[in-house]
């Protein structure tokens, strides 16, 4: 969330800086909200100051009245009451004008660092390095053809189960699934992460802190008889993991890794990656997390995007690291790296783990501070997939694709998977 302040006194700068996102945002309305909701903050607090001295003169002229129903203390007792009435009137006005500014507020994304590349969508990110080699074979399957090959998951079944976009993994595809899991696991916890297992359920207010809501509600599952909704990604839970809280900076950075089941509606995506692993209702991650003083957010986002990296460093897989730039960042951010792994099927790298910097956007939504010179502020929040596994997988099947319709698994993998290849029965 924006800072109200900045929005009441430079309302031109703040229009300025979210336009580096590539949209127009005209926030006069917003502007003008904040305005009279500091008018009547300003009123409320004068009118309770006079009141307290009011109330001490009262106090006085009763314990040196001989007439407790003299006309100066009834007087006195009415003007009292006339200021309770008015406070009470201007603090159900500052309520509704709380909730009408909060919900414009809510929806403003993140400013964009300067240090962003500036474009309008995903054509204008810029290639930072690539890592890895690409697969040189002939007759390169998809993990879509290979896993159904090896009898890993099933698609089609999984309709009777659900609907479409859901998956059954099976046999040894569940467990390469569980290999990574806890093999992404056991890596991150030895770089200092603490590992935490949230609900896989969770509440508006949750959502809310994180930026998933109210903008992306139509992407998320919510149960219909509560106030809860199926998680999109452990960096929800996380965030609120720390909520209201003022957090000791000798504790900073705090660093959380999460497994999580993860549920998206992918609205607007019908008609892609229709089949497999890439993009489903369903899947799992494992998700990164810091908390940390906002003078060393620059290099915990390098840091993060480092732990990620590591990953597919150690599965042998190819990737490219991208700078994402103004127009294609997500809601909450103000500085992204994606990983992007090689696909050889498909000949083209794809989205892996999205390392992003929110600044104080999350903490300001989600109350989380720390001291800082004796004084309360904001901290900033950075989250990562470390990594998102169905991606994981498909890479692995097609990057270790060998001859006789076998795969052959990166040896970091086989302690945790128990075998050096995956055959057919």
């Amino acid at each position: 969330m924006l800072d109200q302040k900045l929005i009441r006194e430079n309302p031109l700068s703040v229009e300025e800086n979210l336009s580096l996102r590539g949209k127009v945002y005209n926030i006069a309305h917003i502007n003008e909200l904040t305005v009279k909701k500091k008018e009547i903050d300003i009123e409320i607090s004068s009118l309770q100051s006079d009141s307290k001295k009011l109330s001490k003169l009262i106090g006085q002229e009763i314990s040196t009245s001989q007439n407790h129903d003299s006309p100066e203390l009834k007087n006195l007792k009415k003007k009292g009451n006339e200021y309770r009435i008015k406070i009470s009137e201007l603090e159900q006005k500052q309520r509704i004008l709380d909730k009408e500014v909060e919900n414009e507020i809510y929806n403003l994304p993140n400013f964009p660092s300067k240090d962003a590349p500036i474009g309008k969508d995903e054509n204008d990110n810029v290639q930072i390095k690539t890592w890895g080699d690409h697969l040189k074979k002939e007759n390169i399957k998809s993990h879509v053809e290979i896993g159904e090959s090896l009898s890993l998951f099933d698609s089609i079944k999984s309709t009777k189960i659900s609907k479409s976009r859901f998956i059954t993994l099976i046999g040894n595809g569940a467990r390469l699934e569980r290999a990574l899991i806890n093999f992404m696991l056991d890596i991150h916890t030895k770089n200092g992460y603490l590992e935490l297992m949230p609900p896989a359920l969770v509440n508006s207010e949750s959502l809310t802190g994180s930026g998933q809501l109210p903008k992306f509600s139509n992407e998320s599952f919510k149960c219909s008889n509560d106030d809860l909704w199926l998680s999109p990604t452990a960096e929800v839970p996380l965030t609120a993991f720390n909520k209201n809280e003022i957090i000791d900076p000798k504790q900073l950075p705090v660093k959380y890794v999460a497994y999580s089941p993860c549920f998206r509606r992918e609205a607007g995506s019908y008609g892609r990656d229709t089949k497999g692993l890439i993009r489903l209702h369903q899947f799992n991650k494992v998700e990164l997390y810091w908390l940390c003083d906002p003078s060393k957010s620059l290099e915990a986002h390098q840091q993060i995007t480092s732990d990620a990296e590591s990953i597919l460093k150690k599965l042998e897989l190819p990737y490219r690291l991208v700078d994402i730039c103004t127009g294609d960042l997500g809601f909450s951010s103000c500085r992204t790296f994606d990983l992007e792994v090689w696909l050889p099927s498909s000949k083209c790298y794809r989205e892996i783990s999205s390392c992003s910097n929110c600044w104080d956007f999350q903490a300001r939504r989600s109350s989380i501070r720390t001291k800082i010179d004796k004084k309360n502020q904001f901290i900033h929040t950075l989250n990562g997939s470390g990594l998102a596994i169905g991606r994981t997988m498909a890479a692995i099947l097609e990057n270790g694709q060998q001859p006789d319709g076998s795969v052959k698994l990166p040896e970091a993998l086989v302690p945790y998977f128990g075998s050096n290849f995956i055959k057919t029965a």
